[in-house]
């Protein structure tokens, strides 16, 4: 086995749809047990928008988790569309999420970025309580620097670049490290003066970080950084290294530390249900995958009539792909349907092409396969789509009812729990717990439903029961829900918190 397979990490690719906005991640798991979890935001011109994904942290012990910044195709730096703040509630509350389903404490996580992700590195660290930041190269003045040079940002992080906005922006960063938030977390800002940017976006406000208690400016005054783009890659071999050593339970300064932090044997199920509940491709029995009418398996179809049709319910449009290569979409109808046909005739021969539903959330099906043989041209044109005819009326199928949230026997941070699942056909899901009705919710056209008791639930283990219930009055088993409300960590919400206290 080569030395870089060897190297290499399993990663999973998911969806956290629980907060406002759906926000895209990869995670990878912790070598040996190591108890500690490394959240990686992306510079500007990452790949894909993952930062630092193309194998550079695969000697890392820790747990990873990337978290992308594409929303609406442009940049937020991970904080808001539209000036609505609700993208970093959603944020915060993956991580949050993830470091819960590992068992993880603040403490045990530290917050890793670049350019515009240390900017996000640093807002996460600071208001929510994470014990380390490596921040290499930020940017303070975020509103300006997204005008001046990133006008897809501007359009979904402010609408319009009005002097209010910009100057709105320009102030999150600074005024957060100038209200002490954090004191006590471990800092390292890295930066060089031959970065274009450093006079304008970091030294002005490095005095901002007088009372922090371990704050560390790495200041890189190499000669063979000519840019902001180099200075990150100059610093990426610091960064790396203080990383090791923050998993490892050491943070750079005087003092006795403890490091090690490995349960090798210790129980992954809360977080590989989390993964499996946000996977990116979801199982046939939540999201069905798309069925396909034409053409026939194994049909013999004439070059340039090939046309696609099926059904996709709770989808928003289908991908085709043949030989790894994308090949085209379809929307999907109101009624679940779809037609889909290539601009130019096939080439003639055996063609097997796959294709996967996606929903508004981004979430996919497994793929369909469709093997046909594109034969000599018709001689008439392929005439118009004329939609089947409607199917023959069929059995009714039972109501069917998963709860994704929590999962089972999960220690849910109170006082707040909020539920939520699918139940595909239904109208309603009905709660209760003990014999006492505790609520009901309604069910959406997509099958997926939620529903928050709107109290606060006393600390200890609950047996919530759910049911689902059609037009009809038909209704599916009874769904056990047990978790246990605790107190501890949780995500902040905007109540009372910096935006609203100064916007």
């Amino acid at each position: 086995m080569s030395k870089a397979a060897q190297n290499s990490r399993r990663v999973f690719t998911g969806v956290d749809s629980a907060g406002a906005v759906p926000v895209e991640y990869r995670f990878s798991h912790a070598r040996n047990g190591n108890r500690h979890l490394v959240v990686v935001f992306a510079n500007r011109y990452a790949p894909g928008e993952w930062g630092w994904a193309n194998g550079k942290l695969d000697l890392l012990r820790s747990n990873i988790l990337w978290i992308r910044d594409l929303f609406d195709g442009a940049n937020t730096y991970y904080l808001c569309k539209g000036m609505d703040f609700s993208l970093e509630q959603s944020v915060a509350g993956l991580i949050s999420r993830v470091m819960h389903a590992l068992s993880l404490s603040p403490d045990q996580v530290t917050m890793f970025g670049s350019s515009k992700g240390g900017s996000a590195a640093l807002f996460y660290g600071l208001k929510y309580g994470f014990r380390n930041i490596v921040a290499s190269v930020p940017q303070f003045r975020i509103g300006t620097r997204v005008k001046e040079g990133n006008p897809d940002a501007v359009r979904v992080m402010m609408g319009e670049a009005t002097e209010q906005n910009v100057r709105i922006l320009d102030s999150v960063l600074p005024d957060l490290v100038h209200s002490g938030a954090n004191r006590s977390a471990n800092i390292y800002l890295i930066s060089s003066p031959q970065d274009e940017q450093y006079a304008s976006q970091v030294e002005p406000f490095i005095r901002l970080f007088q009372g922090h208690e371990n704050f560390n400016f790495v200041y890189n005054d190499s000669p063979l950084i000519t840019d902001h783009g180099k200075v990150t890659l100059r610093n990426l071999p610091t960064m790396i290294g203080l990383l090791n050593l923050l998993v490892e339970g050491i943070s750079p300064r005087f003092g006795m530390v403890r490091n090690g932090y490995e349960e090798p044997e210790r129980d992954k199920s809360a977080i590989e249900a989390y993964l499996t509940q946000t996977s990116l491709v979801q199982s046939s029995e939540a999201f069905p995958k798309p069925v396909v009418l034409s053409p026939a398996p194994e049909d013999r179809v004439p070059a340039n009539t090939v046309r696609f049709t099926g059904t996709a319910p709770g989808a928003v449009r289908v991908s085709f792909w043949q030989d790894g290569k994308h090949k085209g979409s379809a929307p999907v109808a109101a009624d679940g349907t779809w037609v889909w046909e290539r601009s130019s005739p096939w080439p003639k021969g055996r063609h097997v092409v796959r294709l996967f539903a996606a929903d508004a959330n981004n979430y996919q099906t497994e793929r369909t396969e469709v093997v046909f043989t594109a034969v000599e041209h018709a001689s008439e044109p392929l005439p118009e789509y004329v939609p089947a005819p409607a199917p023959l009326p069929r059995p009714a199928q039972p109501l069917a009812l998963s709860v994704t949230a929590p999962v089972a026997h999960q220690q849910v941070q109170g006082p707040a729990v909020g539920f939520a699942g699918y139940a595909p056909g239904a109208v309603r899901v009905d709660f209760q717990e003990g014999g006492v009705t505790l609520g009901t919710c309604d069910v959406r056209a997509d099958g997926s439903w939620v529903w928050e008791s709107g109290w606060a639930w006393n600390e200890g283990d609950h047996f919530v029961e759910a049911i689902a219930v059609d037009a009809v009055g038909n209704a599916s088993p009874w769904t056990a829900v047990p978790f246990t409300s605790v107190n501890g960590y949780t995500v902040p919400t905007q109540q009372g918190n910096y935006f609203n206290s100064r916007y």
